[in-house]
């Protein structure tokens, strides 16, 4: 049976205009009746609380953080795209709508694509009004940088800070509404379970985590705005407290997982350089404007890289790419760098890094235009390694970064359940198999400050309020199943932690399920994660009592998903035999090592329901249609 996508019939360019005109309204003098729930106070759910609170709904935020300025939104660095064409070098919204859509290597949907693009130059707009101070010209006209993938200059910028500027905005605007009534703010909360009764979402069971109490919240409409799940590979540049937990207790209760193997590795990461890290540290995709990646020619050279000449070194981006040199998309540059070390190119002390080069920069604008542009970043770079940037090239190498995959929504970001409304990167609405860089920031805002407060209102004004309360026994039913679910894994008297289980998780999803994959690979990941599941709940040991403040007992929780996750992750890979964007299969390459796609038959997004413990899950697939700009093979030379 097709999907139902919600997209409507038409040009594209005229789409979301038509959408819009054909959504049902609220009177405003009704919608102070709704109440609605956001998970997550990032830049998505901040934003979506901020605009509904201003349109007089009732909104409740929860975070498991103790601000919302303490979301991960806060270390995006690079910038965020609009089409706005300051530069005059050619680009504007059906430009930027392909180089989305082609970055995605095709497995995104085109109307949600354009609709990205279109709405941009508004964000933009709504972001210099709430006082982000995005870098400017000399003569004041805001300034613009490339990011990889593309050939022009679409990005606004913030030095290397710009999701924390932004977050401090849209914040501004969320707390505006709190002291006005409108939102109530929940700190230090973790959504636990989704209630759903008769397929609608009507609320969440939550745990505080300061006294362990359990909460029982019931609302008329649900929005996830939780974050991706990088965070299952244990080390990633996602913050440590990121997990997958929303979303993945969302699937358990039927919400579709879409496309869960379309991971991104960004290139440019410190490496690790101890084994008890806990995360890796991002350096911006900015930095490949003004800096050069190479290796040396010689496998091995134990010099230092300023003792190395330009003839020795191989600047392997620029000869592989010379259209794009070192702008490349993120996961055409990881896997080159990942070549370059598996042929024993790499340098540093694991010999798993490349260098990032700013010496032809220094010599062309010097030290102070430099520091001025990335000040932030040669800091952080220097105060993790001792190395400065300006005197040394910078260390980089692939780690987990984002994750296009996501709960499935249609194009009203509305999931396959009624009343759950999934917004950023907890949805798999715009990046196909791989994003572009600075459309993270972007869709986070399109999504909550544009899209949701529309389509969210069409959904009330067509299913009405909920009639179930938080006294109902299917709140009580819900919160007694994670009550039981908390006291399985207090029972655990073990001998390991979950903290040790989640490095070895990440150690078999990095080896057989990283930059590439191949079906020997995923079938023995399958084997590996069944058996550590199994460790875990033989062998798990935990230390507090769940009455307080206790970091073991969330852990264990969100370890307890991410093996699940992990094992979703294999099966959609083992499914989709192709390589396309971030996943690639060995098996579907040519004899130079470009991936191969299969439009014929994965030309689709891959939809997976959940049939509870212990059952394969089903597969439903939204077919994708191009009929604006036909899919063709990814070049960038």
């Amino acid at each position: 049976m097709p999907i139902d996508n919600k997209v409507p019939s038409g040009p594209l360019r005229e789409k979301w205009s038509r959408c819009q005109r054909e959504l049902r309204l609220i009177s405003p003098s009704q919608r102070s009746r709704y109440h609605i729930l956001v998970v997550g106070a990032g830049l998505a759910g901040a934003s979506a609380a901020a605009t509904l609170a201003e349109q007089g709904y009732r909104v409740t935020v929860m975070t498991l953080l103790d601000s919302p300025r303490r979301s991960h939104s806060v270390a995006a660095q690079g910038g965020v795209n609009g089409a706005k064409n300051y530069c005059n070098d050619g680009d504007g919204v059906y430009r930027m709508f392909a180089d989305t859509l082609r970055g995605g290597d095709f497995r995104a949907r085109e109307a949600s694509v354009y609709r990205l693009a279109e709405v941009s130059g508004r964000v933009i707009d709504m972001l210099v009004s709430q006082g982000v101070p995005f870098a400017r010209e000399y003569g004041g006209a805001l300034r613009n940088r490339s990011f990889g993938g593309v050939q022009v200059s679409r990005t606004f910028y913030a030095r290397g800070q710009t999701g924390q500027q932004l977050l401090l905005g849209v914040h501004g605007s969320l707390l505006r509404q709190v002291h006005q009534g409108q939102v109530e703010l929940l700190t230090r909360r973790e959504m636990l379970d989704l209630v759903v009764v008769k397929g609608r979402a009507v609320g969440l069971i939550a745990r505080n985590l300061l006294n362990g109490r359990l909460e029982s919240h019931a609302a008329d409409a649900v929005v996830i705005a939780t974050g991706g799940y990088s965070s299952v590979f244990h080390l990633s540049t996602n913050a440590i407290r990121s997990n997958a937990s929303a979303i993945w207790r969302c699937h358990r209760r039927g919400a579709w997982f879409a496309n869960p193997c379309f991971t991104q590795f960004h290139p440019t990461c410190i490496p690790q350089f101890h084994e008890a890290q806990s995360k890796l540290t991002l350096m911006s995709e900015s930095l490949r404007n003004d800096a050069r990646v190479w290796v040396p020619r010689q496998a091995g050279d134990p010099r230092g890289p300023n003792q190395i000449g330009e003839e020795e070194r191989d600047y392997f981006l620029e000869r592989l790419y010379p259209a794009y040199g070192n702008l490349v998309p993120r996961d055409v540059a990881s896997r080159a760098t990942r070549t370059m070390v598996e042929a024993g190119l790499g340098v540093g002390p694991t010999a798993t890094a490349v260098y990032l080069d700013f010496a032809e920069a220094l010599r062309r604008v010097g030290e102070p235009i430099l520091s001025e542009r990335y000040g932030n970043l040669f800091a952080m770079y220097q105060e993790i390694t001792g190395d400065n940037p300006c005197e040394l090239p910078m260390q980089i190498s692939p780690a987990p970064h984002f994750t296009m995959g996501g709960l499935w929504v249609d194009y009203h970001l509305r999931s396959n359940l009624e009343g759950l409304f999934v917004i950023g990167e907890a949805n798999c609405a715009d990046h196909g198999a791989n994003r572009l860089g600075a459309n993270s920031l972007l869709q986070t805002m399109v999504d909550g400050a544009f899209v949701l407060p529309r389509t969210l209102t069409h959904g009330l004004a067509e299913s009405g309020r909920s009639q179930t309360g938080s006294e109902d026994p299917a709140f009580i039913a819900c919160s007694s199943e994670c009550a039981d679910r908390i006291r399985g894994l207090q029972g655990g008297k073990g001998q390991v932690s979950a903290r040790e289980i989640h490095i070895r998780l990440g150690q078999i999803l990095l080896k057989h399920v990283g930059v590439s994959r191949s079906r020997a690979g995923l079938v023995t990941a399958r084997a590996e994660i069944a058996q550590l599941q199994d460790e875990f709940h033989q062998n798990l040991r935990l230390t507090g009592d769940g009455h307080s403040l206790d970091d073991e007992l969330e852990r264990a929780g969100r370890v307890q998903d991410f093996l699940e996750l992990a094992d979703l992750m294999c099966v959609d890979a083992l499914q989709r035999e192709e390589s396309c964007g971030a996943h690639f299969r060995q098996e579907c390459q040519t004899a130079s090592g470009d991936p191969v796609r299969d439009d014929s038959r994965f030309a689709h997004v891959s939809a997976w329901a959940c049939n509870g413990p212990g059952q394969a899950p089903t597969l439903h697939r939204e077919e994708l249609l191009f009929e604006e700009l036909a899919p063709m093979q990814r070049t960038y030379v």
